[in-house]
């Protein structure tokens, strides 16, 4: 009998282990936008600057730096200054990568904007919101549809939930 139980305690802590490693590799969705995100060919930077920024007043964000990055698909909705168009909706495929810098040195994480309106990951704007370190570790799953994300986002003088002219303008 003991031996029955020690399997069985066994066969449990495998399996919860098991768990709270899946969670904290993510979903099959955030690995792809964290693939994506290290990739930055392509990419235009906001102001057509890749110059790290120090965080704004309002922002979530811990770390003390930032630089913001579109995909090609995405920087169709920059202006001729390199900001986000007023008014404007990005169209299905936008990638836009946030990274957030410890210091000038140390990237920490990537605050990911991925516009897929048919993925199930998406909230109700079409947005996949993803927060991934570098190493693969998800801080906030896409699962999560941005709730951690949201508040800030959602700021007065927002575009398509995105930030960067409010916070930089």
């Amino acid at each position: 009998m003991k031996t029955m139980k020690f399997i069985a305690l066994l066969l449990f802590s495998g399996s919860v282990l098991f768990q709270a490693s899946s969670c904290k590799k993510g979903t099959d969705t955030d690995k792809e936008m964290l693939d994506m995100a290290k990739n930055t060919a392509g990419f235009v930077w906001y102001k057509f600057s890749d110059q790290l920024l120090p965080k704004s007043n309002f922002s979530g964000h811990n770390e003390a730096f930032l630089r913001t990055r579109y995909n090609t698909v995405a920087a169709t909705m920059l202006d001729s200054t390199g900001k986000v168009k007023e008014g404007i909706i990005f169209p299905e495929g936008s990638f836009i990568v946030k990274e957030l810098w410890n210091d000038a040195s140390t990237l920490s994480t990537y605050a990911i904007l991925w516009k897929q309106y048919s993925n199930e990951d998406a909230d109700a704007s079409g947005w996949v919101w993803g927060y991934i370190r570098p190493d693969g570790e998800v801080r906030e799953s896409s699962k999560k549809k941005g709730e951690a994300c949201i508040g800030c986002h959602s700021l007065s003088g927002n575009i398509d939930l995105t930030a960067m002219n409010v916070a930089f303008p």
